[in-house]
């Protein structure tokens, strides 16, 4: 199961230096709606590796501004602290393209 990020949270996580993938979503999106089941398989699947998890814009919105958020899904990467613009994916994306990117993050 995906973790959930909240303001409260997700700073503390990034900081961490542990490899992290951020869906940012809200409960409108569909296509935001149909990728959290891969997701969810994908923070089961890596549990041990990479901190997976979502974040509500429409509950949350310090990351979204911080990280100028603009359209639905996007999913962020973070490690060792720093944000892996390479690999921020934006729109609806397979399980097997994100898995790929959470192999990549893993790389770097």
């Amino acid at each position: 199961m995906a973790f959930e990020f909240t303001d409260q949270n997700v700073k503390q996580i990034i900081e961490s230096g542990k490899p992290v993938m951020i869906d940012c979503w809200a409960t409108w999106c569909g296509p935001c709606k149909s990728m959290a089941p891969s997701i969810d398989e994908l923070a089961d699947e890596y549990a041990e590796k990479v901190v997976i998890g979502k974040y509500n814009v429409d509950e949350q919105g310090d990351l979204s501004n911080e990280y100028r958020i603009m359209s639905l899904p996007t999913i962020l990467f973070f490690k060792d602290g720093k944000n892996l613009t390479d690999l921020r994916m934006v729109g609806a994306q397979p399980k097997e393209a994100l898995r790929a990117r959470i192999e990549k993050l893993l790389e770097a």
